[in-house]
C-alpha cells in the first residue's frame, strides 16, 4: 500500500514540476505547435460556420455578430484502479448552441445530457467524463429562456425535444437556478434543479446545493451536496462534497475534495467515501489541457478496504468562437 502510495505522489509532484517549466502560453514543443495549429483551426471553423449557417437559417441576421457556445470536446482518458486494472476510453462531447433563432428560444443540439451520465455513485467523482457513450443519448431541442439575473430572481427555462434514436424519443426538461448572496459576508450558496421526462427512460429529478467562499485570493472552499432520483433506477441518491480549489498560477489549477456518496432516504447507507485530487493543466493556448486524478476510495462492495485509483485526462477542444493563434 505504501508503494503505491507514493508512486502516486511522485506521478502527481513530476507533473506538477514539469508544468512549471513552462514560462509562456505553451507546454508543447513549436514542432507539435505546427502540426496541431492548422488542424485545430480548421475544424473549430466547420464547427463556427455550421453552427451560424443553422442560426441563420431559424433565426436572425445577428447570428454573423452574437457569441457562439457551440464546441467539440475530444479526450483521451487513461485510468487504473486497484483491482481493476488498466483501461484506456476514447470520447467526444459536442453542443450545437443556436442563440438567435429566437428571443429567448434557443435551439440546443447536445450529446451526452445530463440524464444520461448514470447514477451518482457512476460518476461522482468527475473522472469518469468519457463521453464515448450511446450515440443515441444525443438530443434536440428548443429551450425557453427566463432571460432573468439568478443573482437576483429565479432564472428558469423550460424545454422539449427528441433524443436521436429508432423510434424518436421525445422528452420534457425543467430548470430552475438561483444564487443567493448570505448577508455582507463572502458566503454564498448556489441552487441548481432538473426536472425531466423521456418517453423511454421515464422521469428524472436532480437538486444540487452549492455552499461556498473565497479563502484568499488563490483558494476558494466549497460544499456541495446533491440529490438524485432516476425512475429507472427508483432509489434516493445523495452526495456530499467538501473542497478546496487552488489557483496554483495562470494555466494551472488543483482541487482536493473528500466525498461520500449513498442512497436511499428511509434508510440512508454510505456505498463509497474517497479522497480525490485533481491537477488540470492549460497546456496549449486554451486549446489542449491535462488532468491528473489520483484517487483513494473506500468502496462497500470491498468492505471499505482502501483503495487506490488513477486518472490522466487530455482533453482538446475546437470551439464555435475561432480565436486566431
Amino acid at each position: 500500500m505504501m508503494n503505491k502510495g507514493m508512486a502516486v505522489i511522485l506521478l502527481v509532484a513530476a507533473f506538477h514540476i514539469q508544468a512549471q517549466e513552462a514560462t509562456d502560453d505553451s507546454d508543447l514543443p513549436q514542432w507539435t505547435i505546427d502540426r496541431i495549429t492548422p488542424l485545430h483551426d480548421r475544424v473549430s471553423r466547420w464547427v463556427s460556420n455550421t453552427s451560424r449557417n443553422i442560426d441563420g437559417f431559424f433565426g436572425t441576421d445577428d447570428h454573423l455578430n452574437t457569441s457562439n457556445k457551440s464546441y467539440i470536446r475530444l479526450s483521451q482518458e487513461f485510468q487504473w484502479e486497484e483491482g481493476e486494472g488498466f483501461s484506456a476510453d476514447p470520447g467526444i462531447r459536442f453542443k450545437l448552441d443556436l442563440p438567435t433563432t429566437e428571443e429567448r428560444l434557443r435551439l440546443i443540439i447536445e450529446s451526452d445530457p445530463e440524464e444520461t451520465q448514470g447514477t451518482l455513485a457512476e460518476q461522482g467523482s468527475q473522472r469518469l467524463r468519457n463521453d464515448d457513450r450511446d450515440p443515441g443519448n444525443t438530443v434536440i431541442g428548443l429551450s425557453r429562456l427566463s432571460g432573468k439575473d439568478w443573482a437576483r430572481n429565479w432564472d428558469t427555462k423550460f424545454g422539449a425535444g427528441v433524443k436521436f434514436r429508432l423510434p424518436l424519443d421525445p422528452y420534457l426538461r425543467f430548470d430552475a437556478e438561483r444564487l443567493w448572496q448570505l448577508g455582507d459576508g463572502p458566503w454564498q450558496l448556489a441552487s441548481e434543479n432538473r426536472v425531466s421526462w423521456f418517453n423511454s427512460d421515464g422521469y428524472f429529478a436532480r437538486t444540487r446545493w452549492d455552499f461556498g467562499r473565497p479563502l484568499d485570493d488563490v483558494r476558494h472552499l466549497r460544499f456541495v451536496t446533491n440529490v438524485q432520483w432516476q425512475e429507472e433506477e427508483d432509489t434516493l441518491e445523495f452526495s456530499e462534497t467538501a473542497a478546496v480549489h487552488q489557483v496554483l498560477g495562470r494555466r494551472s489549477v488543483i482541487r482536493y475534495a473528500a466525498v461520500v456518496v449513498g442512497n436511499s432516504a428511509s434508510n440512508p447507507r454510505i456505498n463509497d467515501y474517497y479522497l480525490q485530487t485533481l491537477y488540470r493543466r492549460n497546456l496549449h493556448r486554451n486549446i489542449l489541457y491535462a488532468d491528473l486524478i489520483p484517487e483513494l476510495h473506500f468502496h462497500r462492495d470491498t468492505n471499505f478496504d482502501p483503495r487506490w485509483g488513477v486518472t490522466l485526462r487530455l482533453e482538446m477542444f475546437f470551439q464555435g468562437d475561432v480565436v486566431r493563434r
